[in-house]
């Protein structure tokens, strides 16, 4: 039986496909049609993220109620990234076919996931819920980088500042999330943190509905009978991660992934202690400290997305790398500084001074420089990712990053344990520099514009 399939002429974009991309304003969100559905994105995830920075505070007191050892908890916490690392591929196959699927369904998980967290009673059924969520998270997110890939592509020349607006958005979601989860927990108790990331990913399920399926159809018709709409067989189908690899650009952006990871789990496991014990106040000192860290992303990420769409996405994340390298790098030295000119007051009295000071300003240049280096990494995946393959292709470098993330908080402890203070921090901005230097040896001519 003879099938015919052809293109179908019109997707979500209308005619926008088919113009002359010479001919699209291009110098402003507002004068694109990708607006209405950025921007239904952008609130959808500002209101996810404010669940998920609720939970941030619970994370650790939540083992302590159900009586967990450390060493249980830290299962716990790891099963997420475990998930996320064993699901990525599985999760870019399933969004190259449809972005809305995707992102629905990995959604729902998030929400049944969150939900069994909180009403969990025993390390298996914990561990189970944890587990959910990570492969709820990488499904949906799949989906999500897919979107933002489509998206992005109809609006090149704003690529960077688009992908810097979505991670500022996050990033201020996840720090009023951390202040509303503060109380919630105080009020209700840990477990009522994981009900607002329930609730926020219902509502973001809700929201995503009504967003475009950005995949284009293809139809077939048999001897003349009505035409049939599906979903197009993505090129994913014929490509493999290993074929992106024998590529110098997905090897580059993979290393340059997985430094950025070893600087993340730097500030989860070893900036803490430091800034415990080198910041006026300890813990208190040290919460501040990170709360600026935190916020200066807000800085950082439109900074980076302005730089990808004036000097390109990789000159922007090889700069942004070194930057936030060299801040690492810095931290011993910043350790040993004994005086400054200035001295910076920060709450309840305490100032910071010396190296107390210093410390801190490295510490705030690294979480800058990460920032600015995330949208700068997406854009470069979303210029390379073939067309039909976007989330496959964008999946591996974060796969690298997941993998990363696993082990080298324990190898960072093992340098905290054996090593001068600041020495694990200056690893980890080795590391970072490595990818960095990576991405000098990218294939230029295979770059888009």
């Amino acid at each position: 039986m003879p099938w015919q399939r052809e293109s179908c002429t019109r997707c979500f974009f209308g005619n926008l496909f088919e113009h002359d991309k010479s001919n699209k304003p291009e110098d402003s969100f507002f004068n694109s049609d990708v607006t209405g559905p950025l921007l239904l994105l952008l609130v959808s995830q500002f209101l996810l993220f404010i669940g998920v920075g609720a939970v941030i505070p619970a994370i650790p007191l939540y083992g302590k109620e159900l009586g967990f050892s450390s060493a249980s908890n830290g299962i716990v916490i790891s099963a997420p990234a475990v998930a996320l690392l064993v699901f990525s591929k599985i999760g870019g196959k399933f969004s190259d076919r449809a972005r809305k699927p995707a992102m629905m369904g990995g959604m729902a998980l998030i929400a049944v996931s969150d939900l069994g967290t909180a009403l969990a009673n025993s390390i298996p059924m914990l561990l189970v819920s944890r587990l959910g969520l990570g492969a709820g998270r990488c499904i949906a997110e799949s989906g999500e980088r897919g979107l933002l890939a489509d998206l992005a592509n109809e609006i090149p020349a704003l690529r960077g500042r688009a992908l810097g607006t979505q991670q500022a958005v996050t990033a201020l979601g996840i720090s009023i999330g951390a202040i509303i989860g503060g109380f919630v927990i105080e009020r209700y108790g840990p477990r009522a943190a994981f009900l607002c990331v329930t609730a926020a990913a219902l509502v973001a399920l809700v929201l995503y509905a009504f967003l475009p399926e950005t995949v284009p159809q293809v139809e077939w018709e048999d001897n003349g009978s009505n035409l049939t709409s599906f979903y197009q067989v993505p090129l994913d189908d014929q490509l493999d991660w290993a074929d992106f690899l024998k590529q110098n650009q997905w090897r580059g952006l993979a290393l340059a992934q997985s430094g950025t990871s070893v600087g993340f789990a730097c500030k989860i496991a070893c900036i803490p202690v430091l800034a415990a014990s080198t910041l006026p106040g300890g813990a208190i000192g040290a919460g501040v400290l990170l709360s600026a860290a935190g916020l200066s992303g807000l800085v950082g990420a439109p900074v980076g997305g302005w730089l990808t769409d004036q000097r390109g996405a990789r000159t922007a994340a090889i700069l942004s790398g070194v930057f936030s390298a060299v801040s690492l790098l810095l931290v011993p030295l910043g350790l040993k500084i004994d005086n400054l000119p200035i001295a910076v007051p920060i709450q309840n009295g305490l100032v910071l001074e010396g190296s107390a000071l210093a410390f801190s300003l490295v510490v705030i240049g690294w979480s800058i420089g990460a920032a600015a280096q995330g949208p700068a990494l997406t854009a470069l995946a979303q210029a390379q990712a073939p067309k039909g393959a976007e989330a496959t292709a964008m999946a591996l470098p974060r796969a690298a990053g997941d993998a990363t993330y696993i082990v080298v908080p324990f190898l960072l402890g093992l340098a905290t344990d054996s090593l001068a203070p600041g020495m694990e921090c200056a690893i980890a901005g080795s590391a970072i520099l490595f990818g960095a230097i990576a991405l000098c040896f990218f294939d230029e001519d295979k770059e888009q514009p």
